[in-house]
């Protein structure tokens, strides 16, 4: 009963939260629309990521990694958060490069999801 209760949770947070929850084990595809994720839709993991779209893959791998690909020209910076028993944690994160390189965060807590939220065009330099 407690499982279903979590997972209840869980498929709750994107709506109750602003940005993108994306649980662990899942791939989404989505755009940026006033800073957060929009038009968000669940993949497999081998989908392409078409121009102008962000890819987004959450693992279970040595605490918590996620995977994210960015094909648009502009380079972002963005706010993550580690979802656990329902409490959100802020995580680091990277600058999220332009053009379709990856980015690849991991984070030794292990968590049920990632939230995603409050894209920003990033500086030439980036940072992490």
């Amino acid at each position: 009963m407690k499982l279903i209760a979590a997972l209840l949770l869980l498929v709750a947070a994107p709506a109750q939260a602003a940005g993108l929850t994306v649980p662990v084990g899942e791939t989404w595809l989505f755009t940026i629309k006033n800073g957060e994720p929009a038009q968000a839709r669940k993949v497999p993991p081998s989908a392409t990521v078409p121009k102008g779209q962000i890819k987004v893959a959450v693992r279970a791998m040595l605490g918590t990694a996620m995977t994210v690909t960015n094909n648009s020209p502009v380079a972002y910076t963005f706010r993550a958060e580690l979802v656990s028993g329902g409490k959100a944690t802020i995580a680091r994160s990277c600058t999220l490069p332009s053009n379709a390189r990856p980015a690849f965060e991991q984070w030794e807590q292990k968590a049920d999801a990632v939230r995603i939220s409050g894209f920003k065009i990033a500086d030439s330099d980036g940072h992490c």
